[in-house]
């Protein structure tokens, strides 16, 4: 009965294939559906039912005998390529090729249709990779032959199937190695009921235990994504879709899987997209606070994520060139310009002298990390990214000669319209010398950008002399000063009182003498240049004590004793004159202020080494006269005078 049952069953499959197959290719598509079905219902049964029944029809059409014969139907059409002669009955034989393709398709279907990864159990990965050799083998020996066309499409859809499984089992070994065990019921390719449960939260993943870069100081590590034996299981998938022709799918697959990784990673570095626009509107406090985040980040990423990356392509890929190549610059690349693009926004946006620091900064970075690119971008498909990394080194260094150039030129825009309370030190010029000093921090760096492009190696193309004042820094520096000394001089013209005028520019001389020596400015400038600025330090010192005190020597001129000795009272009028002018001097200067200590007591001491000789002389002679006697009245005595004196620049304190 059971057998009879098998009978009518395949007779009635019969009648539905060949009313609905309306071609020879549709009537093979849907006798492998049902051959995928049942296992009673495999393409040998149904060819071979087919065969008997045609036989029957040829013996006589089934009467006699008294048997009941199995419900007429048309008869199945011949199997691809099969030869049929005429009418002839008997069916064409079925080549070893033809059963070699039709056992490869029972077997792979079994585990392409698996509702889990095939590699949670390595049993079943070996069979299935096994098959898989065999299918391609297959495959390249059909369309070698080049005699049976639709058995080589039809293998050659069984390989797409394969493929589509194996890409789908590489990518979920990639991204979750894990994974490669039972998983709970209605696992892969279920509704995602368990999925929640399984992966530790709705949004995916969210405690899954994966290796994620961190800002760290110590680059030397390498990110190990992946076992030795999930590197092993997708190697040997990799290999098998590059034999098959799917090297550029696999590449893509594998991209794809560690994209999400690298995104993962370096969002969680604190880094996120930001277009050119929205930097340049960005104001410098925000700025400043992304860049600190992007140099650690772009260390990480450039030093430690990519070269990860890099190493484990390699063992993926091992002798699959050039689908490593691909793959590796397609996971990485999108964040690395990402990085890139950050940076040259910076260089591109406003030029402002404080910005110098941080521009610095990342330029530091980049530099550092270009000789370390060379074996990891050293194929002709990541040789671009790494071109672009030397490029937004060099806009950075342009950036960096740019904000010297805007140096220069908010000097020479700083107005003269307001003279320095007392003859102080300007504001321009603590901020020049301050800014210049602490640049001076990174004057290495400096050299190698204003000396030209940085080379292959992450370096200036010209070497660099530390102690060369003629550098080309040396030479920006010194050009700055001067104009510096120029905007001063405009400046100090505003003072009514030519006195106070050197005053000022003493002032500002000293503290510029005294911040270059302070600093490695003295090593850029050189000995010359502050001999010459310490000369005219000595040259504005002496203008003040001629412009100032000349007329007050002057009056106390007496001459000598004996003929030509002034009466006493012409000396009293000097006396009186000195007294006026002393006071008026005294009233002024005693609110003016002389900022360094030492330039204070040396001028005090050339006013005291001008005027005390000649008051002494002056008082002495008075004291001395007869005309005089008793009845002199001395408002200021030699030690009055001398007191009043070191009381002069002190700014009002007293």
């Amino acid at each position: 009965m059971a057998e009879d049952g098998e009978e009518k069953l395949l007779a009635t499959v019969q009648h539905i294939v060949q009313t609905l197959g309306s071609s020879d290719t549709m009537t093979e598509d849907i006798l492998k559906v049902f051959s995928n079905y049942d296992g009673r219902l495999s393409l040998d049964k149904l060819y071979a039912a087919r065969g008997a029944a045609a036989a029957a029809v040829a013996a006589g059409g089934g009467g006699g005998g008294g048997e009941r014969s199995l419900p007429a139907s048309p008869p199945l059409p011949p199997p691809p390529q099969a030869a049929v002669s005429g009418s002839a009955a008997r069916p064409p034989p079925v080549t070893s090729m033809e059963r070699t393709v039709r056992t490869l398709d029972r077997q792979i279907s079994q585990f392409v249709t698996m509702n889990r990864l095939i590699w949670a159990d390595s049993v079943d990965a070996d069979t299935f990779l096994e098959a898989v050799d065999d299918l391609i083998g297959t495959v390249q020996e059909l369309d070698a032959a080049g005699t049976n066309r639709v058995l080589l499409d039809r293998a050659d859809e069984l390989l797409s199937r394969c493929m589509a499984r194996l890409e789908d089992e590489f990518r979920a070994l990639i991204e979750r190695p894990d994974d490669a065990a039972p998983l709970a019921p209605g696992g892969f390719g279920s509704d995602g009921s368990d999925d929640e449960e399984f992966y530790g939260g709705a949004d995916g993943y969210a405690d899954e235990p994966i290796p994620i870069a961190k800002p760290v100081t110590d680059y030397d590590v390498v990110i190990d994504a992946l076992s030795p034996g999930s590197i092993a299981n997708v190697h040997q998938i990799a290999r098998r879709m590059v034999d098959a022709g799917f090297g550029r799918e696999c590449a893509e697959a594998y991209a794809a899987a560690r994209r999400c990784f690298v995104d993962e990673s370096v969002a969680r570095l604190g880094v996120r997209p930001r277009t050119a626009e929205e930097v340049h509107a960005s104001p410098w406090e925000e700025l400043e606070v992304e860049i600190a985040r992007w140099i650690p980040a772009f260390n990480m990423v450039f030093r430690i994520l990519i070269p990860s990356e890099r190493r484990l392509c390699d063992r993926v890929f091992d002798s699959l060139a050039p689908f490593g190549d691909l793959a590796f610059i397609a996971a990485v690349r999108t964040q690395a310009i990402q990085l890139i693009a950050f940076g040259d926004a910076i260089s591109s946006s406003s030029r402002s002298p404080e910005r110098l620091f941080r521009v610095v900064d990342m330029y530091e970075a980049v530099r550092d990390i270009l000789p370390d690119l060379d074996p990891v971008f050293s194929d002709p498909y990541s040789a671009a990214l790494r071109a672009e990394v030397s490029a937004v080194c060099n806009t950075l260094g342009s950036s960096i000669k740019g904000i010297f150039m805007e140096l220069e030129n908010l000097i020479r825009r700083d107005p003269a319209r307001v003279a320095t309370p007392r003859g102080g030190i300007h504001p321009i010029t603590r901020y020049v010398m301050n800014y210049l000093r602490a640049a001076c921090g990174s004057r290495q760096t400096l050299e190698e950008v204003m000396e030209g492009d940085i080379g292959a190696g992450g370096r200036a193309a010209v070497a660099v002399d530390p102690d060369r004042s003629t550098s080309s820094l040396a030479v920006h520096i010194a050009w700055i000063m001067d104009v510096l000394h120029k905007n001063l001089d405009t400046k100090s013209k505003i003072y009514r009182d030519p006195s106070l005028a050197c005053i000022f520019l003493m002032n500002n001389g000293k503290y510029i003498i005294q911040k270059v020596n302070d600093s490695e400015l003295g090593v850029l400038l050189g000995d010359d240049w502050i001999k010459q600025m310490t000369s005219r330090v000595r040259r504005w010192s002496m203008d003040y004590q001629r412009t100032t005190w000349g007329k007050v020597t002057t009056v106390l001129q007496i001459g000598g004793p004996g003929v030509g000795a002034l009466p006493a009272k012409a000396m009293m009028q000097k006396l009186r004159m000195f007294n006026t002018y002393f006071e008026e001097i005294y009233s002024a200067q005693s609110e003016w202020v002389i900022a360094d200590d030492q330039l204070r007591m040396d001028v005090r001491g050339a006013v005291e080494d001008s005027v005390m000789p000649v008051y002494a002389t002056l008082i002495a002679r008075l004291k001395s006269s007869p005309e005089t006697g008793r009845d002199l009245f001395i408002k200021y005595t030699p030690e009055d005078v001398q007191a009043h004196i070191e009381h002069l620049f002190e700014g009002g304190a007293n």
